[in-house]
């Protein structure tokens, strides 16, 4: 018997070895969700209070009545263009997130002011408000488990609030995916910083509060299957990721403003796994496929809590799908520019609700590539009971929303009776989408 004993103690040691090596991805997979808990980038339950029983990650960030927080965007964005027509700011655009910062010719100095200006659902978003300034000064990633003081992942992993810049112009060639830790702000402005250069770039996995504000994201490639740092106490090994741009991973209070994004081998951003709370706000996206995913798949109704929030980006130059396509969730399109799609523009499956506002479209030469919208692999009976609508949107050379759902539901009542800005302003709004040229002592 006590052979037999010490067997079963060796079995049990060695398949805990082995599962300590799974990354979190796998672990999702395998339903492992106590695993994930301990193995999070944050290594703090507290977050996911609910993992554990199998209920909704991130279920308080989602609000109760999305509609809400649509008329709060639109409060914002009338308030912004009064202003800028009663000529309150010499530098005003109408578009609330800029006019609330840009104005500033100490920018420099009050940089924290930035998290103050998100709207939409991910407008708590705060990052690393009231943390310490973390300046990086080295563009190396030599060691994706030991990273040196200076380098941008030695600043990411920390557990305390960071707001992180940049010494000078750098291009960052990441060995790995970047792990970023909770509270934290990536702030670009100043400096000409691009991540991606034919690395790894940026995941958010089970985190919360992050801002990605003014860094060219190009040309991310697939990484993995090799060790990672996620944090100052806990490093574990990661299976291949995608290669996206930004990988949003059950995540939640996230902001993604002013970058430019390009040439990825998988999706510019993508939100999973019960992300939630997103504002994607000021990007300018070219030369892509896939272009955004949020959503997992169409079985995974843990989605259904997501809220997203689309505003003033502009989707340019060698576009083709994907700007988004969403499942489950609520998903708030607004004032944004699309120049250049090849497929469509916005698709979606697993019943989502699209609420599109403001927008201009400018459809392809291809006559048959008009249609902004596309429902993927769902026939008609079961797609026209889906909540899309397009109000107030521009539609140019024979583009076509094709909407569906009740149109005299209370939910798009409301939202009707705020009245969407007119889509006249989407260029003054969007012009200055992607990073910023940023210059101490002058507004951005």
């Amino acid at each position: 018997m006590a052979a037999t004993s010490r067997v079963v103690l060796v079995l049990s040691l060695l398949l805990l070895s082995v599962l300590s090596v799974f990354s979190s991805r796998d672990l999702v997979k395998e339903g492992l969700l106590q695993n994930l808990k301990r193995n999070s980038t944050m290594g703090d339950t507290r977050l996911y209070p609910d993992l554990g029983g199998g209920g909704v990650l991130n279920n308080e960030a989602a609000v109760a009545d999305p509609e809400e927080i649509v008329s709060m965007v639109h409060m914002s964005i009338r308030n912004s263009t009064r202003r800028r027509k009663l000529g309150f700011f010499s530098c005003g655009t109408g578009n609330p997130i800029d006019d609330c910062w840009r104005c500033d010719p100490n920018w420099k100095n009050n940089r924290q002011r930035l998290a103050d200006c998100a709207i939409g659902f991910g407008r708590n978003a705060i990052g690393g408000r009231n943390g310490r300034i973390y300046v990086v000064t080295d563009p190396s990633d030599d060691d994706p488990v030991n990273p040196k003081p200076g380098t941008l992942r030695y600043a990411v992993i920390q557990e305390e609030p960071l707001w992180i810049i940049f010494k000078h112009d750098m291009v960052i060639q990441l060995k790995e995916e970047l792990i970023i830790n909770s509270f934290k702000t990536i702030d670009g402005r100043g400096a000409n910083v691009l991540i991606g250069n034919g690395g790894a770039c940026l995941t958010l996995q089970f985190v919360s509060n992050i801002i990605i504000h003014g860094i060219h994201i190009h040309d991310c490639r697939p990484t993995g299957n090799a060790m990672v740092r996620s944090s100052p106490t806990h490093y574990g090994w990661r299976t291949m990721a995608d290669g996206d741009g930004v990988s949003i991973f059950g995540s939640s209070h996230i902001w993604v403003d002013h970058n430019s994004l390009s040439n990825c081998a998988d999706g510019l951003v993508d939100a999973i796994m019960g992300s939630t709370a997103i504002t994607i706000s000021n990007n300018h996206f070219a030369h892509h496929n896939e272009v955004m995913l949020l959503g997992h798949s169409d079985s995974y109704v843990l989605d259904k809590q997501m809220q997203v929030t689309i505003a003033f980006n502009h989707f340019g130059a060698g576009l083709i799908q994907r700007m988004p396509r969403c499942r489950h969730g609520y998903f708030h399109v607004v004032n944004n520019d699309y120049t250049h799609w090849e497929m469509y523009a916005i698709g979606g499956s697993a019943s989502p609700t699209i609420n599109s506002q403001g927008n201009r479209y400018l459809a392809p030469k291809d006559p048959f590539a008009k249609e902004v919208t596309k429902r993927v692999d769902t026939g008609e009976n079961e797609w026209k009971s889906w909540n899309w609508r397009s109000e107030g949107d521009m539609l140019l050379n024979g583009a076509y929303f094709t909407a569906s759902g009740v149109g005299a539901s209370a939910s798009y009542a409301r939202a009707s009776s705020l009245g969407a800005k007119s889509s006249s302003m989407v260029g003054s709004m969007t012009a200055d989408a992607g990073p910023l040229s940023c210059r101490h002592g002058s507004v951005c």
